[in-house]
């Protein structure tokens, strides 16, 4: 239980749920840093055909763009977690989980 105490503290003294709200998504898309990195191992997966990682990469991207939605900002009211919202997540992150298992162990290229 002490493991999972120092896992929480740490996480509460890097801040980082605040970090990942206050990403200003605009400026990363267009921050030449980002963006061109990005675009080239897009570009280079399409290249090669590599559409395991193509899939992998939109998984990456869809949930952080959902994890700042106005949904996933409600699932926490006054410090208690809302069960009926945070059960379509649960089972959503499941069936994600599940198939990227799939993706790496259940087929081959």
């Amino acid at each position: 239980m002490e493991f999972f105490t120092n896992i929480k503290d740490w996480f509460a003294s890097t801040h980082i749920q605040e970090q990942i709200k206050d990403v200003d998504f605009v400026g990363l898309f267009t921050n030449p840093w980002f963006i061109i990195p990005f675009a080239v191992l897009v570009l280079y997966s399409l290249f090669r055909q590599k559409w395991k990682d193509l899939i992998i990469i939109a998984i990456f991207v869809a949930i952080w763009w959902a994890s700042g939605t106005n949904y996933m900002n409600s699932l926490l009211v006054d410090g208690e977690i809302q069960i009926n919202k945070i059960l379509p997540v649960i089972f959503g992150g499941a069936a994600v989980l599940g198939f990227v298992i799939y993706l790496f162990f259940g087929r081959s290229d």
